[in-house]
């Protein structure tokens, strides 16, 4: 996967989220980390085209994440989202709120969702809260239900917006080896997250934003063991202190 962001900047009123970044890779696996209200989330949904920049432009494999309404229906099609709040429909159950959006979104017919649905349920043990709703799911299981609807289309990119923020310990731990387990088959993904083990030795590359600006980008092992720019390394300090996440 390759991604291409051309003087990005994004401007909320007067507030500067993102200036004018510049950034041009190909990998595997992303993540984003850095402190709250750094841009983090914003560019991920630029990325997923869910908001327009104020200027510049991002790619994913060649594809703009703007356009008309009918490309960017078209572009984000090839996208899995999953967000801090799984986003379950609660009036759905689980296995629904898989299958709805492939016969809604991407066309399956409700068979071949339904097989879909329970294929995926199967394989991450999720089975005995097929018929379940939201609200009589724990915090993981939602979480891992989200996750299972956003691959069901096989998406080329999952874009993941700190899938375990809302957490317990143990459930981050759920979400995380279910995310590891996706990144072994070969799927790839982006993450912004404050799990700072997981960024470094499960994400193939880092990019540390701070202030709207890439500080750091570079292979994760390198990044956290030599980190240059003394933003990061105050960030990371900050975090080890306390072995916080």
């Amino acid at each position: 996967m390759r991604i291409k962001l051309e003087k990005l900047t994004m401007q909320f009123g007067k507030h500067l989220v993102l200036d004018q970044l510049d950034l041009e890779d190909d990998f595997t696996t992303l993540a984003i980390i850095g402190s709250s209200g750094g841009g983090k989330s914003t560019l991920l949904r630029i990325l997923g085209s869910l908001l327009e920049p104020t200027g510049g432009n991002a790619y994913l494999d060649g594809r703009s994440s703007q356009g008309k309404n009918a490309e960017r229906l078209a572009y984000r099609r090839q996208l899995g989202f999953v967000f801090q709040q799984n986003g379950l429909l609660k009036h759905l159950s689980a296995i629904e709120n898989i299958t709805m959006p492939l016969i809604k979104v991407h066309g399956y017919d409700k068979s071949s969702a339904l097989e879909r649905a329970k294929e995926l349920l199967m394989r991450f043990g999720l089975m005995n809260e097929a018929e379940k709703f939201p609200y009589a799911l724990s915090g993981g299981q939602s979480q891992r239900i989200a996750i299972a609807r956003a691959i069901a289309p096989n998406p080329s990119l999952l874009l993941l917006d700190e899938p375990t923020s809302a957490l317990d310990p143990e459930y981050t731990i759920e979400v995380l080896n279910m995310i590891q387990e996706l990144k072994e088959e070969g799927r790839n993904f982006i993450i912004v997250t404050h799990e700072m083990g997981f960024a470094r030795k499960a994400c193939e590359k880092t990019m540390f934003l701070s202030e709207g600006k890439i500080l750091e980008y570079g292979y994760s092992d390198k990044l956290f063991a030599s980190p240059e720019s003394p933003a990061l390394r105050k960030f990371l300090a900050t975090l080890l202190e306390w072995n916080v996440r």
